[in-house]
C-alpha cells in the first residue's frame, strides 16, 4: 500500500527546502520530501570554493547542456543545476541579489496579483538575515545569513576605484531596491562556509517527526485521478520498480526549471504534439509547458596580471593555497571563503535608462576558457557581463518518456535583436573600465577577446563563440492568467485546469529578475508556502 502525506515535494533545493521548513512547521502536518540525488555529504559543497570541484562532479549536480545554435556558433553550453541536497543552493556561487522592484511590479503588471515589490517584500525579508549593512528594506530574524565579503583583492578595489572615476557610485547595498553602481557581493556564506538551504531550512525540517525527506529517488511520474493529482511515482534507480507515495493535499513541483518541465510533459501534462511524439497519454494538454525558458548569457574578458601580481591562479597553488587553507580553518578570511564573483556592477546600456539593464562582475582570477571554473596557467583577471532582463526565449522538451534521458535544453540565447544590441554595449563598457589608469597599475594587457577584436560585429562574434550560461534558467511553467494561453500556473501556483497540483520553482517566472536567481527563488517559496497554508499575506 502506498505511502500517504499531507504534502509532497519533488526537489530539495532553494524553493522545496523553504516549503518543507514552513509547512511542516505546525508539527503535525506530514511532508516528504523526493530528492533525485544524495545527501549533501561531499565535504566540498560546504567549502564555499568548493564549488569548482562540485559543478563538474555527475553524483550531486545534472550535467545538462544546450543544444546548438546559431548565436553560440553551433556549441553546446554545459548547464549544470543542482542534483543534491540543498539543490542549487550546494553547488551555486553563492552570491544572493534580489534584483530590481519592476521586476516583479512587471510581473503583476501581466495580471498575477499580489506579485508587484509592496506584496513580494515581506517574504524577502523573512527568508533573509543581513549580516551588515542594511535599511528597513532588509530582513535581520531570517533563517538565510546574507554576509558582506571579508577577504578582498587589490585588483578588486582598484576595479570598483577606476569605476567610481568613471561615474559609477560605489553602492552600499544594491538589495535595497536601487542596483545602479558599483561594491562587493552578498553572499550566502557564514562561518567561513556555505549556508545551502539544506542547512538553513531542510534541516530544521528533517529536525520534525513530520517531515521525511527521501533521497536518490527520482520522480517519474505524477499520478492522476481525473484532473486531481493524488501521488507521484519514483525511482531508486535505472531498471527498479516504481514507488508510489500518495498526497491527502498536495504534490508541489519543485525540481528546477528543467526537470519540472519535464516531469510535467512525462506525465501528460504539456503541448498535445509533444505529448504524441513521447508516447504519453494525455492528461492535460496545455502548450505553455516547457515553453518561455530564459538564461542570462554572459560573455566574459581575460586579462593578464602583470608580473609579479599575485591574484586567486598563485593563491589556489602550492604553499600559498596551504597558508589560505590555515587561514580558512582557524576561521579567518580567505580564497576558500569567498563567492564565485567579487565584485558586481550594474550598468545602462544608454543614459536615457531609469535603470540598469547590464549586470557585470569581476573576480582577481582568470579560469581556462571552455573549462568549468578551473583556474588558468598564468596570473589573470576574469569580468564578464550579461543582459539583465533578455527577450530571447527557447523551449525544455523532453526528449522520450524516460526519466533519465536528459531532456532537450534550447534557449536561443541572443536570438533577438535587442539583445544582442545590449549585449555588446555591455562588453564596450566592460573593456572601458578594464583599462581604467587604476587597472593598469596591474595589468599587463587583454588575452579574451584580445585588442583585434574592436567592431560591433567582432565583439558578436566573440560572444557567439565563447558566451556561456549564468545558471539562471527560467519560466518553463510560466505565472499567468488563465486569458494567457502559454500560462502554466495562475497567480496562487495552481496549474490551470488541475487540482492538487502546484509549481513553486523558477520555472514559474515569467520573465528574468535583473539578477542571479537564488533569492528571488527562496522569495516565491515563502510566499507560496503561505498561500498553500491559507494564510493572510504578509504586510509591507
Amino acid at each position: 500500500m502506498a505511502d500517504n502525506f499531507d504534502y509532497i515535494i519533488i526537489g530539495s533545493g532553494a524553493a522545496g527546502s523553504v516549503l518543507a521548513d514552513r509547512l511542516s512547521e505546525d508539527g503535525t502536518t506530514t511532508v516528504c520530501v523526493l530528492e533525485a540525488g544524495p545527501k549533501d555529504t561531499n565535504p566540498w559543497i560546504h567549502i564555499p570554493a568548493g564549488f569548482t570541484k562540485t559543478l563538474s562532479n555527475p553524483k550531486v549536480s545534472w550535467q545538462f547542456s544546450t543544444e546548438p545554435s546559431e548565436m553560440t556558433g553551433g556549441r553546446r553550453i554545459p548547464t549544470i543545476q543542482g542534483k543534491v541536497m540543498g539543490g542549487g543552493t550546494s553547488i551555486n556561487g553563492m552570491i544572493y541579489n534580489r534584483g530590481q522592484p519592476d521586476d516583479l511590479n512587471s510581473w503583476a503588471q501581466r495580471g498575477n496579483r499580489a506579485w508587484g515589490y509592496a506584496d513580494c517584500l515581506p517574504y524577502y525579508k523573512r527568508s533573509e538575515r543581513r549580516m551588515g549593512v542594511g535599511d528597513d528594506t532588509r530582513g535581520k530574524d531570517g533563517p538565510t545569513p546574507v554576509t558582506d565579503m571579508d577577504w578582498f583583492h587589490p585588483i578588486s578595489e582598484a576595479f570598483i576605484e577606476g569605476c567610481v572615476a568613471s561615474g559609477l557610485p560605489r553602492t552600499k547595498d544594491y538589495n535595497n531596491g536601487n542596483q545602479y553602481g558599483v561594491g562587493y557581493f552578498q553572499r550566502i556564506i557564514a562561518g567561513n562556509r556555505r549556508r545551502s538551504a539544506a542547512r538553513t531550512r531542510l534541516a530544521p525540517a528533517m529536525a520534525r517527526s513530520n517531515t521525511e525527506v527521501r533521497v536518490n529517488a527520482r520522480a517519474s511520474q505524477l499520478v492522476f485521478e481525473g484532473k486531481r493529482c493524488v501521488g507521484v511515482r519514483y525511482l531508486t534507480e535505472q531498471g527498479a520498480a516504481p514507488i508510489e507515495i500518495r498526497a491527502n493535499r498536495e504534490v508541489i513541483l519543485s525540481c528546477g526549471t528543467p526537470n519540472t518541465a519535464r516531469l510535467l510533459q512525462i506525465s501528460g501534462i504539456g503541448p498535445a504534439w509533444l505529448l504524441e511524439k513521447l508516447g504519453v497519454a494525455p492528461v492535460h494538454v496545455m502548450p505553455g509547458v516547457g515553453e518561455n525558458f530564459r538564461d542570462h548569457y554572459a560573455s566574459r574578458f581575460v586579462m593578464r596580471a602583470k608580473p609579479g601580481v599575485i591574484t586567486l591562479n598563485e593563491l589556489a597553488k602550492g604553499w600559498r593555497l596551504g597558508l589560505e587553507l590555515a587561514k580558512w580553518a582557524a576561521g579567518k578570511p580567505s580564497i576558500l571563503a569567498t563567492a564565485v564573483s567579487h565584485v558586481h556592477l550594474f550598468l545602462k546600456s544608454f543614459e536615457g535608462l531609469d535603470e540598469p539593464d547590464i549586470q557585470g562582475v569581476l573576480t582577481p582570477g582568470s579560469y581556462k576558457p571552455g573549462k568549468t571554473y578551473i583556474l588558468d596557467d598564468y596570473p589573470g583577471v576574469s569580468a564578464g557581463t550579461w543582459q539583465h532582463r533578455p527577450e530571447s526565449t527557447g523551449y525544455v522538451r523532453a526528449r522520450s518518456a524516460s526519466v533519465w534521458e536528459d531532456p532537450e535544453l534550447q534557449p536561443n540565447y541572443l536570438s533577438v535583436e535587442n539583445d544582442r544590441r545590449v549585449h555588446i554595449a555591455g562588453l564596450k563598457q566592460m573593456r572601458k573600465l578594464l583599462n581604467t589608469p587604476q587597472m593598469q597599475r596591474f595589468l599587463e594587457g587583454e588575452i579574451l577577446p584580445g585588442p583585434q577584436v574592436q567592431t560591433d560585429d567582432e565583439l558578436l562574434d566573440f560572444a557567439r563563440q565563447n558566451g556561456t550560461t549564468t545558471y539562471h534558467l527560467i519560466g518553463t511553467a510560466k505565472m499567468g492568467p488563465a486569458t494567457d494561453p502559454m500560462a502554466v500556473v495562475d497567480d496562487t501556483l495552481r496549474i490551470h485546469g488541475l487540482e492538487g497540483i502546484r509549481v513553486v520553482d523558477a520555472s514559474i517566472m515569467p520573465s528574468m529578475t535583473s539578477a542571479n536567481t537564488m533569492a528571488t527563488t527562496l522569495m516565491i517559496a515563502e510566499k507560496a508556502s503561505d498561500m498553500i497554508r491559507g494564510k493572510a499575506a504578509l504586510a509591507a
